[in-house]
């Protein structure tokens, strides 16, 4: 599933440099994710990076409204990237 910056967002700007799909944008109040976009780094790295960098814990969590499988992920990171 894709993730979600949530309200405990301190716009640090650690996660959006981090992002390799270019999913993570600064909103109007904090950093927000393009569900369209995040692979949660499937096809790039072992973890999600954004939550890895993230000061704040518990502050990008899995998005209960974008569900999707492993599989499904990595197609979207082979859309995105080929």
């Amino acid at each position: 599933m894709a993730l979600l910056i949530t309200a405990r967002c301190i716009n640090c700007d650690m996660c959006e440099p981090e992002c390799p799909n270019q999913a993570i944008t600064l909103g109007a109040e904090i950093y927000q994710i393009d569900a369209s976009r995040c692979t949660e780094c499937i096809g790039h790295y072992d973890a999600p990076t954004c939550q890895s960098v993230c000061p704040i814990d518990n502050t990008i969590i899995p998005d209960p409204q974008h569900i999707e499988s492993r599989d499904a992920l990595w197609e979207k990171f082979v859309v995105l990237h080929h």
